[in-house]
Order: C-alpha cells, then sequence, then structure tokens
C-alpha cells in the first residue's frame, strides 16, 4: 500500500499591512465580481509526495529546462507540455495526474469530489522555471478566483516566502505547495532571513528551480467555505482593505510600495 503524503497546514492569516490599512482584499478584473472582493485565503498547503522518484524527477527536470529561458535572478518563465508528453517522462508512475490529483485533494480546498482535483490537473500544467524569485503577486485575468499550486522537481537551498503572511517553506523535491498567488510571494535563500536577494541566485549548480504548476479554480461557494466569501467592495473598504491587484512590492523585501498613493483604491473603480 502506498504511503499517505505528509500534510502541513501554514497560518498565513495573520497579515502585516501598511499602517493606512488595516486588511487586504482582492478585486477582480472579471465582470462577473466587477463589484465585489474576496480576503487572501489564509492558509498554505504542503503536501509531501513520494510518488516521484529521483530518476523520474530527474527526466521531468530535463524535459522542462530544455523549454524554458532562464538567465538571471527572478527571471520567471513557463512551457507548456502536454499530459501524454509528461507521462512519457515518468514511464515508472502510472497515473502521473491521479497522483498529483490526490496530493492536492488531501488540502481539502475543492472540497471531498476527487474528481474535481483531476480534472483541474487535467485542465492545466505547466513547467514554471525561475532562478530565485523577487517578490510579486498574480493578479490578472481569472487568477483572483484561482489558488496555484507548484510541484518541486528541481529545487535546492530556496524558500517559498509570502512575507505579508510570515511564511518561509523551505522546499525540497517532491514537495507541492497550494498558497493564494494574490499575496506577495518569492523563492529566497534560507540564509538571508526572508529577503529575495539577487546575488545569492548568480550562480552554481543550485541557482535554478524547476516545478510543474497549475490553477485551483474555486467556485464562489468553495471561497465561502474557505472563509474568504466574495463580498460588496464597500464592505471591504469599511474594514479598511488595501487592493491587492493594484499593490506594488519592492523584490528584494515585499514591502509595499507608496501605501499612501492607494489610501482611496477600494472606492476606485
Amino acid at each position: 500500500m502506498a504511503s499517505i503524503p505528509a500534510h502541513r497546514i501554514i497560518a498565513a492569516d495573520e497579515h502585516r499591512v501598511p499602517k493606512l490599512f488595516r486588511a487586504f482584499a482582492v478585486r477582480s478584473d472579471e465582470r462577473r465580481h466587477a463589484a465585489d472582493a474576496r480576503a487572501p485565503y489564509g492558509r498554505v498547503h504542503v503536501v509531501r509526495t513520494a510518488f516521484l522518484d529521483a530518476g523520474s524527477l530527474a527526466r521531468l527536470a530535463a524535459q522542462g529546462y530544455a523549454r524554458v529561458r532562464i538567465e538571471t535572478f527572478s527571471d520567471i518563465d513557463y512551457a507548456t507540455t502536454t499530459l501524454q508528453e509528461l507521462a512519457a517522462a515518468v514511464p515508472r508512475v502510472p497515473d502521473l495526474v491521479g497522483s498529483i490529483a490526490a496530493a492536492l485533494q488531501l488540502t481539502g480546498v475543492l472540497g471531498d469530489d476527487a474528481t474535481a482535483y483531476r480534472s483541474s490537473v487535467e485542465t492545466r500544467i505547466d513547467y514554471l522555471a525561475s532562478c530565485g524569485a523577487g517578490f510579486h503577486n498574480d493578479v490578472a485575468r481569472h487568477w483572483s478566483r484561482c489558488l496555484f499550486w507548484i510541484l518541486a522537481l528541481d529545487v535546492g537551498d530556496v524558500e517559498f516566502v509570502m512575507p505579508h503572511a510570515g511564511v518561509r517553506v523551505g522546499l525540497a523535491p517532491g514537495d507541492l505547495v497550494v498558497f493564494d498567488q494574490t499575496m506577495a510571494h518569492g523563492l529566497c535563500r534560507p540564509a538571508d532571513d526572508g529577503q529575495a536577494v539577487a546575488a545569492s541566485f548568480d550562480a552554481g549548480e543550485q541557482c535554478r528551480q524547476l516545478f510543474l504548476t497549475g490553477e485551483l479554480l474555486l467556485t464562489d461557494a468553495q471561497w465561502a467555505a474557505l472563509g474568504a466569501p466574495w463580498l460588496p467592495v464597500s464592505e471591504h473598504d469599511l474594514r479598511g482593505a488595501l487592493d491587492l491587484r493594484v499593490a506594488e512590492f519592492d523584490e528584494r523585501s515585499g514591502a509595499i510600495k507608496r501605501p499612501a498613493a492607494l489610501r482611496d483604491c477600494m472606492k476606485q473603480l
């Protein structure tokens, strides 16, 4: 019987908000939520998987690196792939999609229905390569309705950091992370104490990182079940929220740039 992956839930709801504000909120570019916003999801899930052995990780990494271009610190590149190409790279994994879906199901973010996780993995799975990552967030298009997942294929001496939530997670090959990408996030060296330092990724065998990645698209009911319902923008304005859709971040520290200019962001159309 296969062992069940270890699942850690990391609290990410004690937010470090600029003094002019009291909370964070996320508005959407989509018409369906043009007058609404939601709070960020207050958890990060880390699942330690074991369905990829060293050889399978190496073959996936070779396939992925051949399709991306990463040269300097904070370069990020995506490469499309197909389920057939991925399966061919890992012949000893009988159902890669099912294995990823089962790991995602441990998080419970889409509820209990196993088919929802499998459908999500089958809908989009890409390679994601980086050379460290300065702090940024992802809120364009439909992403305000998503959570992101990343499955580490090739990482060494790297932490996944969300500075405004106090999250620092050391990564190892096989780790699957589910997080709310509307919060600022980056990849840092543990020795840099939560800072994204370019010089730390200048050279060496561990200067690049490679992941498989995808999206978990949530319904309004699923967001409500996670404690982050879509509510009228006016409610978030009353809570003193800063709209993460318009925030800019210092690449090294994650500090929000020019917060005073964002004072009335929840009132803007």
